[in-house]
């Protein structure tokens, strides 16, 4: 079975798949909905399987713009005749920011605020529903709908569609290994998702962390175990159950690994590495080459130095030790490890030639390098901004993570291995820096900060040597 016909096999029926961008378009435009919904991925996904079936683009475009009309009129229509009621209802009774922060948009932009609403990601599903609460003509609202909806689709779909057009160029791999990626696949996004979702529910306005808080008042052990971990009013929940699962996972998938390490390899390490010498590809591999050397100790330090400089001068000592110590204890631990377990790599270039494989140092220090950016970053965004920071670390990590796969100096395992192990530290730091209140790090400027690191970390790559 090539990659078309198993493509094909996973994706409804033309009429459905239809029926699906417009209902997912309405989804990510509705207010009560699209603020929960993650819509930019779910229109790409569906977009890519109506690209990947050769469905008329004219059709798959009407589908994407009938949608997001109608839910923004729906939206629309909820605010204009539920005005009183909307913020009493869930989640805006929990989260008054929503509505605080499009309606400071919509005062801002008038008028455009309905057109301009739907391609700024925060306050896109809630402009319509303040334009309604606050009465703005409907046949203004009706152009401002229908002309956004005009550029959104296009916007949004044809990304989605051109690259299930090319999909089956891009999957040009054996049909044995179509199992092993879609494992991969599978495991990466679950991975990303339940963490995303386990940090937001162990946040102080999280279900997990009210749970807790519950239980803690019915015990008087318990009441007083958390008063002491609470710092500012607040206890790190998601920092002490992220320390518990991250370890409990890094010992229980080492044991996995040393277990097996007596016959070699898991199924899952050979699998996986098949489909990257299946996917291999010179512009892939430099790729690899490339993050490889970011993700060395030169390519850390090219990474940290702006932002060091800029703590010390303003004297965040606090700050720069938890950031060091993080990192130091990574590079530590990594090297103790390797040492201790000894497990030979796939392939050992002459740079790597005494070096062991696993837990993978790249991994786990682009996991306590990222994460710890996007964790004091966090502190300084409102809640609505929040998981992006912690999204973009996923991905970054992620991708480093996967430049080792490409370049074939690690097993898989070794990855997850140094993942959590990663985790671990990050944790560890988390709860070290919410030990006591901290003042704030803003203002901070970032942007230049990011440039200087970029710029550092591009001569690194251009000029000096893997280590």
């Amino acid at each position: 079975m090539n990659p078309a016909e198993f493509l094909y096999q996973l994706t409804p029926s033309p009429g459905v798949l239809l029926l699906i961008i417009a209902g997912i378009a309405t989804l990510e435009s509705l207010a009560l909905v699209g603020v929960l919904v993650p819509g930019v991925l779910l229109i790409t996904a569906a977009a890519s399987m109506a690209g990947h079936q050769e469905l008329a683009l004219p059709a798959t475009l009407m589908a994407a713009f009938s949608g997001a009309v109608v839910g923004d009129s729906a939206s629309f229509m909820i605010g204009h005749t539920q005005r009183e009621r909307v913020t009493r209802c869930w989640p805006f009774s929990r989260h008054p920011e929503f509505i605080a922060r499009a309606a400071r948009f919509f005062q801002r932009h008038g008028v455009l605020s309905v057109f301009l609403g739907r391609f700024v990601g925060p306050v896109r599903p809630m402009v319509p529903l303040i334009a309604g609460m606050l009465h703005m003509p409907p046949r203004t609202f009706i152009w401002a709908n229908l002309s956004s909806a005009a550029l959104w689709a296009p916007a949004y779909v044809l990304p989605g569609y051109l690259l299930g057009r090319t999909w089956e160029q891009l999957l040009d791999v054996p049909s044995a290994l179509h199992k092993p990626l879609a494992i991969l696949v599978v495991m990466l996004l679950a991975l990303a998702v339940a963490f995303s979702w386990l940090r937001h529910h162990a946040g102080r306005h999280g279900r997990a962390y009210r749970l807790s808080v519950g239980l803690a008042r019915r015990h008087p052990l318990l009441r007083a175990l958390w008063l002491r971990q609470s710092s500012d009013g607040e206890v790190p929940l998601a920092s002490l159950l992220l320390l518990i699962l991250a370890l409990g996972g890094v010992s229980g998938w080492t044991l996995l690994v040393m277990h097996q390490g007596q016959h070699g390899p898991l199924l899952l390490d050979r699998q996986i590495q098949a489909l990257f010498d299946g996917l291999a590809h010179p512009a892939l591999t430099h790729v690899g080459e490339g993050l490889a050397r970011i993700g060395d100790l030169l390519g850390i330090a090219a990474l940290c130095l702006p932002w060091g400089i800029w703590l010390t001068g303003r004297r965040r000592f606090d700050a720069f030790w938890h950031i060091t110590a993080g990192l130091a204890g990574c590079a530590a631990l990594n090297t103790l490890s390797k040492a201790l377990f000894a497990r030979p790599r796939p392939d050992a270039p002459a740079y790597l030639a005494d070096s062991f494989s696993y837990p993978s140092g790249h991994t786990s220090s682009a996991v306590v390098l990222f994460g710890l950016a996007a964790a004091f970053a966090a502190r300084e965004l409102s809640p609505a901004w929040r998981h992006w920071a912690y999204w973009a670390a996923i991905l970054a990590a992620t991708l480093m993570a996967l430049s080792r796969l490409v370049i074939g100096v690690h097993w898989f395992s070794d990855l997850i291995g140094g993942a959590l192990l990663g985790l671990v530290i990050c944790a560890l730091v988390q709860l070290a820096w919410q030990a006591r209140p901290r003042p704030t790090l803003a203002p901070c400027p970032w942007p230049w900060l990011a440039t200087a690191s970029l710029c550092l970390v591009a001569a690194r790559v251009a000029w000096l040597p893997p280590v």
